[in-house]
Order: C-alpha cells, then sequence, then structure tokens
C-alpha cells in the first residue's frame, strides 16, 4: 500500500509469495518539517538486507530522509494514518516550505 500526506491511496492486503517472508514499511519524511508526516511505502521484501536502516538524500536542494522498517508475522505493518492538520499540505507546499 501507498500513505500520502497521512491518506492512504491504495489500501489492501497483500499475500507475499514464498521467498518472500519479510514485511517492510519504508517511509520517506523531511527533518526540517517534523510536523509533516511525510510518505510511507508498505510491501514484501525478499531479505532483511536493509531493514532497520535509515539514508539520506536530496530533492530540490531539501534533506529528507528513507527509514526501512521490517517484521515477519501477519499483519505486522498495519497502515497508521493521522489527520492532524499538518498532515494535509500538498508535497510541492512541503518541499517549498523545508526550502
Amino acid at each position: 500500500s501507498f500513505n500520502l500526506l497521512g491518506k492512504c491511496v491504495n489500501q489492501g492486503r497483500e499475500t507475499c509469495n514464498l521467498n518472500s517472508s519479510v514485511c517492510f514499511t519504508g517511509r520517506a519524511y523531511f527533518p526540517v518539517l517534523p510536523d509533516f508526516v511525510g510518505f510511507n511505502v508498505q510491501g514484501c521484501r525478499d531479505n532483511s538486507s536493509d531493514c532497520g536502516s535509515v539514508t539520506s538524500s536530496s530533492l530540490l536542494g531539501v534533506t529528507y530522509n528513507t527509514n526501512i522498517t521490517c517484521c515477519s508475522s501477519d499483519n505486522c505493518n498495519p497502515v497508521t494514518q493521522s489527520g492532524a492538520p499538518s498532515t494535509k499540505m500538498t508535497f510541492t507546499a512541503a518541499v517549498g516550505v523545508a526550502v
């Protein structure tokens, strides 16, 4: 599933194949916007090699972090949603504020 600005875009149950025993949640967020929920992507992985990692990148000169968490039991990474007003800004507005 994919979570954009605190809203689940295509929430659905995913059945991992036999070679994918690891569920993951990848969250991208801007450190300069602590109240901004960010973006989540969830699904299945073949291994846990990147689990627990945090990487930093840059978009239009603004630093963002990506955090990958993993688990291996059924429904272990549910979609979390936030209705806070700060999560309702658009991606363009978030980048504009960060710059």
